[in-house]
């Protein structure tokens, strides 16, 4: 079986190489659902010199052929507050890359992708889309563009002018890949391809992203990287274990002070006095008097 390099392993070392861009375009445009051509790589936070980020995240800016900012983002570790990032990211996109005092029209079409690899969310689909309506409170109708706009934005919905976000949850697949996208995702989990997959991209996978086309030094740094993501992935399951171990044990210790002060109260009701009842329950004096 041949073994191919992790993604995101691959957009850091990679797929920044313009002989690579058909990789990222064939993820692109099965994602998006349209032709997508990288004409150029823009500036963004990617290497990372932090050892924590070097295994942890990557992300990648390029331009479309069409001007529009794409936003690849891979994220190893859990992050609570990931749905906020997504949002500054994107903002600091469309401000940034608007020069002071062109008008709103130059305002650039965003697209923020997003792999993960934790639980982020409830949900029970492995792949979600965010986009911007504006619905009627009243009517219930889709706030649509006017002929004029739709002629000069070259757009068909208001949603097309704002940033959208896709989210894969790469980790909750676990079934047969049936379309092109399950094929992704595929190799997105694994590191491997179905055998008979056709997903745009994926041809170029197999043919530049095998294991054995890299030398023995970067074949070493990349099982580091594979090494540091398991340390990771066991450090988050542990959290998570231990989260849930401390809310078991601070329940039955609620569970205990409850019953406490339930005898506590019975006993007042018998007409026990209070330091006999401190002396059964544990209770302060000043807990029972409250009780009264």
């Amino acid at each position: 079986m041949n073994k191919y390099i992790r993604f995101d392993w691959a957009m850091k070392r990679l797929l920044r190489n313009k002989a690579n861009f058909s990789v990222l375009e064939g993820l692109l445009t099965t994602l998006l659902n349209e032709r997508i051509v990288i004409q150029k790589l823009l500036e963004s936070e990617s290497n990372q010199e932090d050892e924590f980020d070097k295994y942890n995240r990557v992300d990648l800016l390029a331009e479309n052929s069409k001007g529009d900012l794409v936003l690849i983002e891979v994220q190893n570790n859990n992050e609570y507050a990931y749905f906020q990032r997504m949002l500054f990211g994107t903002s600091k996109l469309v401000t940034e890359y608007i020069n002071r005092g062109e008008g709103y029209e130059k305002v650039r079409k965003v697209y923020s992708i997003n792999i993960v690899y934790f639980s982020l969310g409830s949900g029970k689909d492995t792949v979600y889309h965010g986009k911007t309506e504006f619905r009627g409170l009243h009517e219930n109708d889709i706030l649509e563009l006017s002929p004029f706009q739709r002629q000069t934005f070259q757009v068909d919905t208001v949603s097309q002018l704002y940033p959208e976000y896709y989210i894969l949850k790469v980790n909750d697949f676990n079934k047969v890949a049936k379309t092109p996208l399950e094929e992704w995702i595929y190799y997105l989990n694994t590191g491997d391809i179905p055998q008979d997959a056709k997903a745009p991209g994926l041809d170029v996978v197999r043919e530049r992203l095998k294991l054995d086309r890299m030398s023995k030094d970067e074949l070493s740094a990349y099982y580091r990287h594979l090494d540091n993501i398991v340390i990771l992935r066991n450090n988050i399951y542990t959290e998570r274990e231990e989260g849930r171990a401390e809310g078991r044990e601070e329940g039955r210790a609620e569970g205990k002070a409850e019953e406490r002060f339930k005898i506590a109260s019975s006993l007042l009701a018998q007409g026990i006095d209070i330091s006999s009842i401190a002396i059964a329950t544990g209770l302060t004096e000043e807990q029972i008097i409250q009780l009264k």
